[in-house]
């Protein structure tokens, strides 16, 4: 492999990275809140969350480039208050990562949340512990093989997502670049030899991570 496709992968595999370590805090979040908590209007957020899982990509990342541009609610102000600009940049690869993953976090944090007794963290609870003591020492760690889990599947999402990447961020060489806008690019061109080095990388990739998430499950299942 050349030293611009290693650069391909290489951005791929940090930039997937990054979108879940930012998603992660949020995702733990929000799938705690879904499996400790009922309140109106719940079904509506579980169906917002679960969206980019059903909606196509390009839709997805269609509503993300007007919020996110120059003209957008939430790219304006960034441009005009910090000078940053989201769009066409690896921000926006970011960003439409994180998004079309989110779910998957989501959705294994939380099935892994209510697998836990809750009288074991009531049992803390009566001892003094607080909230964030109780998700940290009781909460989380019998929780960590899910979390770990949904943290692979959401990273592996993220190295073939294609639609909303485009729409974000384009497919500019050295810049937005990923690996599935690479081998569609290399395809349209008739550089086939080059499209299947990519395909290869991205099928070990992607292999690796689901073996791991399911062997991981499997782990799961068996401790119980």
């Amino acid at each position: 492999m050349s030293a611009e496709e290693w650069e391909i992968v290489w951005f791929t595999a940090w930039v997937s990275a990054l979108s879940t370590v930012v998603i992660l805090p949020f995702g733990l979040a929000v799938a705690w809140l879904l499996a400790r908590h009922q309140w109106p209007g719940k079904s509506i957020i579980e169906t917002l969350i679960s969206l980019p899982l059903v909606m196509p990509p390009v839709a997805t990342g269609l509503i993300l480039l007007k919020m996110f541009g120059r003209r957008g609610a939430i790219g304006g102000f960034l441009h005009d208050t910090l000078n940053l600009d989201i769009v066409f940049t690896w921000r926006g690869v970011l960003i439409a990562l994180g998004v079309m993953s989110f779910p998957l976090l989501v959705r294994s944090a939380r099935v892994a949340f209510e697998e836990i007794n809750p009288r074991l963290e009531q049992i803390a609870r009566t001892m003094g512990a607080g909230e964030v003591r109780v998700f940290f020492t009781i909460t989380a760690p019998l929780a960590l093989r899910g979390i770990l889990g949904g943290m692979i599947l959401s990273f592996a999402r993220a190295l073939g997502e294609f639609g909303a990447t485009i729409m974000v961020a384009g497919n500019i060489p050295g810049q937005t670049s990923t690996l599935s806008l690479s081998i569609f690019q290399s395809v349209q061109l008739g550089q086939d030899a080059y499209a299947f080095r990519l395909l290869g990388v991205s099928t070990v990739l992607a292999f690796i991570a689901v073996w791991t998430s399911e062997w991981l499950m499997r782990q799961r299942k068996g401790s119980k």
